[in-house]
């Protein structure tokens, strides 16, 4: 069958729609951010953002452009096994606002880098910093390539004159408004996103013959027994129990470890604003996420019932085939609209994380003397500066997409998730064991990625892990290891006590987590690290074993 290009026969209508959307943006940013005078209004919106403009910002910022492209994709391809990926990812706003996010509002941090440098010094302040500036980059990145491939294969604009238009674009507004701009427009682009998603997927289940048209993310469960005939394997769980596993490291801890989800958490007004917007996140990402499944589940339905016509290739534009072929061309430039602000929605936050990054955690560290007004003209050179790099690195990208982006969760699992977690819930946590973990296990995890060193890899099997899944399952219980082991040698040193921290350590964690006393015994269980080292033994034990599927 010949390839069909899947473009808008009228592109200007689509293009029109994304023009005004950018001009709403921008109106918003210039009126949210005129007030912005310090860094904490630069980076966390004067902290003073309510739950329910907060939870929708939250889901936005953690959509982004693979929600459109390329998630169903993998569904196309994975089918029901996706929807364990989706159930980890979803968890991550409750898991950080539980595990640690209130702890690190209480303390007044801006990035989990800022809990770095007073939990374990400047040193390892600057190595997370930087590591975190990658996985920030590295999932930039993929929305930025995103953006660039969405206006060439669906406008037939080219890739470059994507790239540098629509990443000047975004970077231009998310530079002029800050976090409160960023905020105010995230959740504007969250409701786009709902609706553009949501309502013409009912009308593509509706012309397929659903009863359960009108609620998508629910009632496509009419449409299974269909499906059990066209595809008998559909819900066939055709992975082993040590694939679903893998997903926790990777993607749960992945995301606790995702420093512009984290900054979310410090724009609340309050700790119970945090919470109440956190239960606001989980409800509109559960409806979009569940929609997205929908998506995936009846572009399987389609390609199996009309001959393979979407083919490997065309994969990542299910959702907008889909809407070409059963809605009308404008629908399908408003699911565009859609797709861009979940792009730009993520790639604003990736922004925000590396000035603040760049900005407070590394500049300031290595400066601590300079002006506040020096410090807010940094943090938007490094705005800037983040989004001008992502576009400079999109020039040449990799061939992609949405891997990367997961690869990146894999990355923030290793290198940010172990030392805060610990860092906060065990005070013999120190600054040499965390940096030997950030370190060691960041720069193994590169080592074992096909990306890097494609002859070295943990299974040999490219869906795990070009999705960071085995690299990730190996590196991540190292990182707690190394961290657990150096350590408690180094507390035991005599020529090191003198550089350790330990009473304001102790003080640091009582105070997180609202005590007013300090308890020696309290949060420094010798018991709970050994459980961690022996469940992390456990896990290395069976990454490296061999996976069977």
């Amino acid at each position: 069958m010949e390839q069909q290009s899947w473009q808008l026969e009228n592109p200007i209508l689509g293009l029109g729609v994304v023009i005004a959307s950018f001009i709403l943006f921008y109106i918003i940013s210039w009126f949210s951010n005129r007030a912005s005078k310090s860094v904490e209004d630069l980076y966390v919106a004067g902290g003073g953002v309510g739950p329910v403009k907060n939870g929708l910002a939250m889901a936005s910022t953690y959509m982004s452009l693979a929600t459109f492209l390329g998630v169903t994709g993998l569904i196309l391809n994975l089918k029901a096994p996706f929807v364990f990926i989706w159930i980890q990812m979803i968890l991550a706003i409750p898991l950080i606002t539980i595990i640690y996010g209130t702890c690190l509002r209480r303390m007044g941090a801006y990035s989990p880098a800022h809990f770095v440098k007073e939990r374990y010094g400047k040193s390892a302040a600057v190595i997370v910093a930087i590591w975190m500036i990658l996985i920030s980059i590295m999932y930039a990145l993929g929305q930025m390539i995103g953006i660039a491939k969405t206006f060439e294969m669906l406008f037939g604009i080219p890739y470059m004159t994507g790239l540098f238009v629509g990443g000047l674009l975004i970077t231009g507004y998310v530079t002029i408004g800050g976090m409160r701009g960023a905020t105010n427009n995230a959740a504007v682009q969250m409701v786009i996103i709902a609706l553009m998603f949501i309502v013409p997927l009912g009308a593509i289940m509706k012309a397929m013959g659903s009863t359960g048209w009108y609620f998508p993310p629910l009632l496509y469960t009419d449409m299974v027994p269909s499906m059990l005939q066209a595809v008998p394997d559909f819900f066939d769980y055709q992975f082993g129990v040590k694939w679903y596993f893998a997903i926790i490291p990777a993607l749960t801890l992945g995301s606790l470890g995702l420093p512009h989800l984290a900054m979310r958490i410090y724009t609340a007004s309050s700790l119970k604003s945090a919470r109440q917007a956190m239960v606001w996140f989980a409800l509109i990402l559960g409806l979009v996420f569940s929609a997205t499944y929908t998506m995936g589940f009846a572009g399987v339905f389609f390609n199996s019932t009309n001959g393979n016509i979407i083919s490997a290739a065309d994969a990542d534009k299910l959702t907008i085939i889909l809407n070409l072929v059963y809605n009308p061309e404008w629908v399908t430039a408003l699911v565009i609209a859609g797709a861009i602000s979940a792009g730009i929605s993520t790639l604003s936050g990736n922004l925000l994380a590396i000035g603040a990054l760049l900005s407070q955690d590394i500049i300031t560290t290595l400066m601590p003397n300079i002006t506040t007004k020096t410090k807010i003209r940094i943090g938007y050179i490094a705005i800037a500066l983040g989004g001008i790099v992502s576009i400079l690195l999109a020039i040449k990208p990799p061939s992609f997409l949405v891997v990367s982006i997961l690869w990146a969760f894999g990355l923030a699992a290793v290198t940010n998730a172990p030392i805060i977690l610990m860092g906060v819930w065990w005070k013999s946590a120190n600054k040499y064991g965390a940096i030997a973990s950030v370190v060691i296990s960041g720069l193994l995890y590169i080592v074992v990625s096909p990306f890097v060193f494609p002859s070295i890899v943990v299974s040999g099997h490219a869906l795990t892990d070009s999705l960071g899944l085995s690299g990730a399952m190996l590196c991540v219980p190292v990182a707690f290891i190394i961290l657990v082991v150096v350590s408690m040698i180094t507390n035991k040193m005599p020529s090191l006590q003198t550089k350790l921290t330990t009473k304001q350590d102790h003080k640091l964690i009582e105070r997180i987590h609202g005590w007013s006393d300090v308890n020696p015994a309290r949060y420094n269980s010798l018991v709970g690290a050994m459980i961690v080292l022996v469940v992390s033994t456990l896990t290395i034990i069976w990454a490296i074993s061999p996976w069977h599927f």
